[in-house]
């Protein structure tokens, strides 16, 4: 009894001094029958949690998580679901990683928290079965802004440029939003008039598409098809990116590899 107490006198100060919610409580009391990870981006990527361990560890970071007042305004990268019972669901949105200082990142319509990273780290990719390309996150939108660099900088001046990479469905799961973020500010300084597409495809001159075709942990390729509205003219060039070592080489062409 005396282990018990002294442990809750110190989960109550952890509590006052803002390092430690109960919010979560109704987790660690064994309530929850089962969670659900659903990406926003790619409705087939999709996790339901029922192992006790792994739901123990989701409850330890939740309940290190700071409440702040205000949440951030990107859009979440998933979706969590927290059944307790048949008919009872916690719901919370979750973007990866924290923007900006003291927005909350995991989020309801009440009540937001600062979250760590390690949620999607730790939780989330440990659940993947799938194997993305090492630091996929820089090789996807590096090879993008070298074919601009390549092919449009100096080809497709004074027309209104949209990078699409929303209807990229083989790489939605891996799209977070900070990393789109990060992604828009270089697209604007390469190009005043080159901004990434959101919504509505027919706001641009020129379309820039990704489709990805094959990846592994060391090979990523992709076509990346320049469409000009002005003419109606459309164009593919190749991206074949391979790891040598430990840095990518990246490959954009506008005739098809061999083997490609």
């Amino acid at each position: 009894m005396l282990v018990f107490t002294g442990c809750s006198k110190i989960d109550d100060l952890k509590v006052k001094s803002g390092y430690k919610n109960r919010d979560f409580d109704y987790i660690k009391q064994n309530k929850i029958q089962k969670i659900i990870i659903q990406s926003t981006r790619d409705k087939g990527f999709r996790f339901i949690v029922t192992d006790k361990r792994a739901i123990n560890d989701l409850y330890t970071m939740l309940s290190s998580a700071k409440p702040v007042e205000n949440k951030t305004a990107l859009p979440p990268d998933y979706v969590f679901e927290f059944h307790e019972g048949d008919e009872k669901v916690h719901k919370f949105n979750y973007v990866v990683g924290i923007q900006e200082k003291g927005l909350g990142n995991f989020y309801d319509d009440n009540k937001a928290y600062v979250v760590s990273k390690r949620v999607d780290n730790d939780i989330i990719k440990n659940m993947s079965t799938l194997r993305k390309p090492r630091t996929f996150e820089e090789l996807y939108y590096n090879s993008i802004l070298n074919f601009i660099d390549l092919y449009v900088k100096n080809t497709q001046k004074d027309k209104k440029i949209g990078v699409n990479i929303q209807d990229d469905v083989e790489v939605a799961k891996y799209m977070l939003s900070t990393d789109i973020e990060d992604f828009k500010i270089n697209l604007k300084n390469k190009m005043s008039d080159l901004s990434l597409v959101e919504k509505n495809k027919e706001d641009f001159d020129v379309l820039i598409n990704v489709k990805t075709y094959g990846y592994k942990t060391t090979v990523y390729k992709s076509i990346i098809t320049l469409y000009d509205k002005t003419d109606n003219s459309e164009l593919n060039y190749y991206v074949w990116c391979k790891r040598q070592d430990k840095d990518w080489e990246i490959n954009i062409t506008d005739q098809r590899p061999k083997d490609f």
